[in-house]
């Protein structure tokens, strides 16, 4: 596998891992607390390096600490005592795409509708081109989905990524 690279939404933390472990979504209460939304998906980093600053971390548990961005609350890390790797939120890394879950946990607090989400429907095609319109507008302060050198970049905003 090649070298995989992320980091938070704002740039101020990044890393790098050589190898990935079982991707899973957690369904579980704490996850959904620490994701902010109804599952946490995670993966395995083995050899997880931060290449920039590093997370703020949190003990959610008697058993597991959670690292986010200090800077803009991206959450970052699962890292459950004991276990010799961290547990890194998918969202987070660069290429999340490439990142395929491999199992449930945590099911019995799943939202009983969750299997129904993938049937719901888009947009009709007007308001899309509304919205399409308006992201048109947006300039975004989000860090690319790459390393950079510096960060933020000179003058300020970032854009045209």
């Amino acid at each position: 596998m090649t070298t995989l690279t992320g980091g938070c939404q704002c740039g101020a933390v990044r890393f790098r891992c050589e190898e990935l472990g079982r991707a899973s979504i957690c369904h579980c209460r704490m996850c959904q607390k620490a994701f902010g939304g109804h599952y946490g998906p995670l993966v395995t980093a083995k050899g997880l390096v931060w290449t920039r600053g590093g997370p703020k971390r949190f003990r959610s548990s008697n058993v597991v600490v959670r690292g986010f961005c200090a800077d803009c609350g991206t959450p970052l890390t699962y890292e459950p005592d004991g276990y010799p790797h961290v547990e890194v939120a998918l969202g987070a890394f660069d290429a999340p795409a490439e990142i395929r879950p491999e199992i449930q946990v945590g099911v019995e607090s799943r939202m009983p509708w969750f299997h129904q989400l993938a049937t719901l429907p888009g947009r009709p095609a007007e308001q899309q081109a509304k919205v399409e319109a308006f992201f048109a507008t947006v300039v975004s302060h989000q860090h690319p989905d790459r390393d950079t050198d510096v960060w933020p970049p000179e003058g300020g905003a970032a854009s045209g990524f």
